[in-house]
């Protein structure tokens, strides 16, 4: 796997000199100050490159961007409403500026309103280390007490609907602002944060579109934008639900291997594609992340590493973000598989054998609680990640001959 990073531009805390000490070999980023549905132009695109290739003293980083993510979705689009059509032409001309600029691979989701979803932006651990969480009974406490969504209790069981009233009676005004606050967080990176006004009015126009009209229009956006990305030489990925299961009334489509197996039967195109998140899907109980990646492998573009520890039964669920080997995905087991296919596809003669990665997420440990940089994203957790997962993947590597086969 080829070992990138997650980097958001300028403002980001944790710098291009950050991710080369890493020994990170490529990055990954946007241009989340460009507003859904407009085209990323080939100035910007440049100058991104530019940043990237460039460290703080000037001297080169040895850097490149290698995988964009994202190249956001319209809610225009997800439900074909006002200028979803512009949007869309927004879209091809956005894959063709950047793969003039040398760019393959673009990574996307097709998340109603929100992005990934938390209750907790930074709880603490018994070690003193801190993380991202999400607490269903919360999230239950936010939904009806403090977005009051009309018909929200009919959306969860009794006793849940009467651990989060209790909940609520029990926060401070501090916690349910910041509950407020984590919900409506919005996309990373993005400039992009919702107001309770804002989201109330965006699920309002998601009231007539059910799991099967929204998995329409995602097969229609991707008929029109795959065989663009095929003519330019993108591949495309497509990032699962964060959490996999419904939230405030919306449906979630892209949260299993059976949702996967859909659209790129859908849209059968070698350039449609899988961004595989081991987080995300893993919170998932009947998700099988090994067997994915075996059976799903040909089409996996982009591998996200990084692991969810499930805290309570079935779906919906409370979980919370842990160490990148101690979670309820078998990380030692998804690697080989992804190492497999690696050296299928180098015997088949690809030139995408070589799939990249970036350690997603990280727990915030040492500085990381000073530092207090993208929740989710902190240096050293992230870098202890990657450095546990460039062991497995070294471990393993040396079981395997140049055909992939076990010594």
């Amino acid at each position: 796997m080829k070992q990138t990073w997650r980097w958001f531009g300028p403002r980001d805390l944790v710098s291009i000199d950050d991710i080369c000490q890493a020994g990170a070999h490529g990055v990954v980023s946007a241009l989340h100050h460009v507003p859904s549905g407009a085209v990323w132009t080939p100035d910007e695109i440049a100058k991104r490159h530019a940043e990237i290739a460039t460290m703080k003293d000037g001297a080169p980083s040895g850097l490149t961007w290698d995988v964009v993510e994202s190249l956001p979705v319209s809610e225009s689009i997800k439900r074909q409403v006002g200028p979803w059509r512009d949007h869309i032409a927004a879209y091809k001309q956005s894959l063709r500026n950047l793969a003039d600029s040398g760019i393959s691979i673009v990574c996307y989701n097709f998340m109603p309103v929100l992005d990934w979803t938390r209750t907790h932006l930074s709880w603490r651990l018994s070690n003193g280390a801190t993380c991202m969480r999400f607490d269903l009974v919360d999230f239950v406490a936010f939904d009806l007490f403090i977005l009051n969504r009309d018909g929200a209790a009919d959306d969860y069981p009794a006793a849940i609907v009467a651990d989060a009233k209790s909940r609520f009676a029990q926060m401070s005004e501090d916690r349910r602002s910041e509950l407020e606050r984590t919900v409506a967080f919005g996309l990373p990176g993005s400039v992009e944060n919702l107001s309770l006004d804002d989201l109330r009015a965006l699920l309002a126009t998601y009231a007539d579109i059910d799991a099967d009209t929204l998995r329409g229009n995602l097969v229609a956006f991707l008929e029109e934008v795959v065989p663009v990305a095929r003519e330019v030489g993108i591949r495309m990925c497509c990032h699962p639900d964060d959490p996999p299961f419904a939230l405030l009334g919306l449906s979630r489509i892209m949260s299993t291997e059976a949702d996967y197996a859909y659209i790129m039967q859908a849209v059968d195109l070698p350039e449609n594609g899988i961004t595989l998140c081991s987080g995300s899907l893993g919170v998932h109980p009947e998700n099988d992340l090994p067997g994915m990646m075996k059976r799903l492998g040909d089409r996996v573009h982009f591998i996200h590493l990084r692991n969810t520890k499930r805290e309570s039964e079935g779906l919906p669920c409370s979980f919370h973000e842990a160490e990148h080997l101690d979670g309820d995905t078998n990380m030692v087991d998804l690697i080989e598989e992804i190492l497999r296919e690696e050296a299928r596809r180098k015997a088949a003669g690809r030139a995408d054998w070589n799939i990249p990665m970036r350690p997603d997420h990280g727990q915030d440990i040492l500085d990381d609680l000073n530092r207090k940089g993208q929740p989710g994203y902190p240096a050293i957790g992230r870098l202890k990640g990657l450095a546990e997962l460039r062991g497995v993947m070294t471990a393993l590597s040396a079981r395997f001959d140049l055909l992939g086969v076990p010594k």
